[in-house]
């Protein structure tokens, strides 16, 4: 029989996370040892006893076997939370490939010495009637910035600098005045702490409607019964998720159990912090990507000592090493930030998924557009399916305009700004509101489009649109298919062909040629460079210091500005034309959000979308706000072409600064794979350029690898990994996978 061997970690909290031994695995350990187990093995010159675990298990020994020590038992305390994290590390290895040292690091916050940061805290100088005088004056006097600050110091208490820039919009000047007036007292403090103050505001019992209760307890019912399937709610926008997060996490705290809320990026989701806060107190935390690595640490030894209940963050808030993890909520399911882009490609749904499993804790996703993936497997009854179609307090959504461009430039209006959206633009700003351009350039990669009739130039194999190259070919970048760039449309044959080329500055200076009265803002990434451009726009424009805000993305994710009764999306379909099979979803979820925008406070709001492909499914859905008819369609396509979630997709992308080597390799990998899978059922695809074929000087190709078994797919995969390993033809090329990604 073969001997097998452990590589073995003695200590998890150093920085020297890539420091393993390897050890002898003893007959009787072999059937039951695996990844992440605590084991006692003898170490060093004098063979003392210490405590190590085990990383991976392999037969292939890294020096000479009579030399190596053997393990001497398994812990009695092996299930440590440790054990469980290197557990997952070891599952995120086999899963997405890459090392074990990769997945480690990922998983566990090295220990750094780190220089703690100085955190600034505002808190009230003068007493409450002065505040509430002051209030009043500054309502009076219509100071927008003053006002909102000083009523959130009232209802806080204390509030951090960082929160008040962020999420309030209000620049630092301001409270700077504030304070040599006499009015707030800044203090800063040496912190490894809360973002917002950790002083409760007791609430009074909280009033659930009645489909946030009827929620609530299914899902409760369904525990009670064994019944361990992550949950999605799918609930309409304002419907109220929130509260049914917290009435679960209510229970999993009452049972000595913690929880965990994953978010897509903390600045956008202070307002929701904030209620957790009210409710729970200092029992939350919050990690966000201004920590470092020692502050992180330091974060999560705080749940592992058990300070806190509550962890908030994005998805590296995922690996909080809670000893009782009782639930994984994660909000916004379907959005990209979730997806990482280094090595281990984890997404966190499927490692949050593994975690629960490993924990006996639960798990549950909210979105008012999940993602079709998600959905799939509820529909397949892998989840539970939850679903809201009420807004809270049944409010309105925006009223929805559609404008044909096609029909405009047959009218002979060749500005961006369609002649209904100008009229609109008219009518808010002679009644003092404010209005939002976003312009949908998400994917813009050089696409080819006819102005007559909208067709866009498509690859005739894969589905998605062609790229214009500089030397007049359109290239696909799924597999590699080459065409001349032609002359006139072949659908209509009409001469108006071309790319987009509009882009938010050319935006701005139309728009203030047009309304010169207007004050405007831009928001992209040309204007956002320096680091509080981002909070002073935003402010500027929450002040109510500007009546048009441009931007791109950046501006209809998570904002929330009252005064906006307008929102006007240019070149809706711009995002369809990406080299992407999820464009379609990305278009929906997108444009959904930025209809969203409009109409947040008392007056009723209205979202224009301008599109070349009114009649796109993806744009009718997003304008009826009809998920499951957006489903229906979405998920039709997918079958069709074997794309995720209907079949998995396995992609290989190799980069190297030798654009010959790199070609060759990816040319082996393809060979390999084709010489693996004897019984030919992979479809393989490419290699191909990646849509960004050259990043700083690294040629970027990509291969993909379609196939319905999962466990297929990951069996090739490994096999994969192992030939790259053995041949050195690939030291200079590196090679990352990726699933249905």
């Amino acid at each position: 029989m073969d001997k097998l061997f452990a590589d073995i970690i003695v200590d998890i909290t150093s920085e020297k996370l890539d420091r393993t031994f390897q050890y002898r695995i003893p007959e009787h350990l072999r059937e039951v040892l695996r990844p992440g187990m605590q084991v006692n093995i003898p170490f060093g010159n004098g063979s003392r006893r210490l405590r190590g675990y085990v990383l991976q298990i392999t037969d292939c020994p890294s020096y000479e076997i009579e030399k190596m020590k053997e393990i001497l038992s398994v812990a009695e305390e092996g299930n440590t939370i440790e054990a469980r994290l290197i557990s997952l590390a070891a599952w995120m290895r086999e899963e997405y490939g890459g090392t074990m040292i990769q997945a480690l690091k990922t998983v566990l916050p090295v220990k750094q010495k780190m220089k703690q940061k100085e955190e600034r805290w505002i808190t009230l100088n003068i007493s409450e009637e002065e505040a509430q005088e002051k209030r009043e004056e500054y309502k009076r006097k219509h100071y927008v910035a003053k006002l909102r600050i000083l009523e959130a110091v009232l209802e806080e208490k204390e509030l951090s600098t960082s929160l008040a820039a962020n999420k309030l919009h209000v620049t630092s000047g301001v409270w700077k005045s504030m304070e040599e007036q006499g009015i707030f007292r800044i203090q800063s403090r040496k912190v490894y702490r809360n973002p917002v103050s950790a002083s409760r505001q007791e609430q009074g019992q909280v009033v659930l409607t009645a489909d946030q209760r009827r929620i609530s307890q299914d899902i409760l019912k369904g525990w009670n019964q064994n019944d361990s399937r992550p949950c999605l709610i799918r609930g309409v926008t304002g419907s109220g998720k929130t509260q049914v997060y917290m009435e679960l996490m209510e229970q999993v705290i009452q049972q000595g159990k913690q929880a965990i809320l994953l978010i897509p990026e903390i600045a956008l989701t202070y307002q929701t912090v904030l209620r957790f806060y009210h409710r729970f107190g200092d029992k939350v935390s919050v990690l966000h990507s201004r920590l470092s690595m020692g502050e992180r640490s330091d974060q999560f030894e705080r749940a592992k000592r058990g300070e806190i209940q509550i962890m908030i963050g994005p998805r590296s808030a995922l690996f909080t090493p809670f000893p009782r993890l009782g639930l994984i909520v994660m909000d916004e399911e379907h959005e990209t930030s979730y997806q990482s882009e280094t090595t281990p490609c984890y997404h966190a749904r499927e490692t949050a998924i593994a975690r629960a499993n490993l924990e006996n804790a639960y798990l549950i996703m909210g979105s008012a557009t999940p993602s079709v993936d998600a959905y799939y497997q509820a529909k397949q009854g892998a989840y539970r399916l939850f679903e809201m179609d009420q807004r809270y307090e049944n409010r309105q959504m925006a009223a929805v305009t559609t404008i044909d461009l096609r029909e405009e430039l047959r009218e002979g209006n060749r500005s961006i700004l369609s002649k209904t959206l100008q009229e609109k633009i008219e009518d808010r700003l002679n009644k003092k509101e404010q209005i939002m351009l976003f312009l949908n350039r998400r994917g813009y990669a050089g696409f080819l489009s006819c102005r007559s009739c909208g067709e866009v130039m498509k690859c005739p194999h894969c589905d998605v649109s062609l790229s214009l190259h500089r030397h007049g070919r359109m290239v696909c970048h799924y597999c590699g298919y080459e065409t001349k760039q032609p002359q006139g449309c072949p659908k209509c044959g009409s001469p108006y062909i071309g790319g987009f080329r509009a882009g938010t500055q050319q935006i701005e200076d139309l728009v203030k040629k047009r309304f010169p009265q207007a004050r405007v803002l831009r928001m992209d990434l040309d204007t956002t460079k320096r680091k509080e451009s981002h909070s002073e726009i935003l402010s500027a424009f929450a002040n109510q210091e500007a009546d048009i805000l441009i931007g791109t993305q950046m501006i209809v994710k998570g904002h929330d500005f009252p005064g906006v009764t307008l929102v006007g999306i240019l070149a809706a379909d711009l995002s369809l034309n990406v080299s992407d099979y999820r464009a379609g979803e990305r278009t929906f979820q997108l444009l959904t959000q930025a209809v969203g925008r409009a109409g947040r406070g008392e007056k009723p709001g209205e979202a224009v979308i301008q599109t070349y492909q009114p009649e796109h499914y993806s744009i009718q859905a997003a304008i009826r706000q009809d998920y499951p008819g957006f489903y229906e369609e979405e998920i039709g396509y997918r079958q069709l072409l074997a794309y995720p979630p209907a079949a998995h997709l396995f992609a290989v992308r190799g980069s190297s600064m030798d654009e010959k080597l790199l070609a060759m390799g990816m040319d082996y990998i393809r060979k390999f794979l084709k010489k693996a899978d004897a019984g030919q059922k992979l479809l393989i695809i490419g290699p191909a350029d990646e849509p960004v074929a050259k990043v700083a000087d690294m040629y970027r190709k990509v291969l993909y690898v379609k196939q319905k078994d999962h466990e297929y797919l990951l069996r090739i995969k490994n096999q994969l990994e192992r030939y790259i390993e053995i041949n050195s033809g690939f030291k200079n090329i590196r090679i990352q996978f990726d699933f249905n990604h």
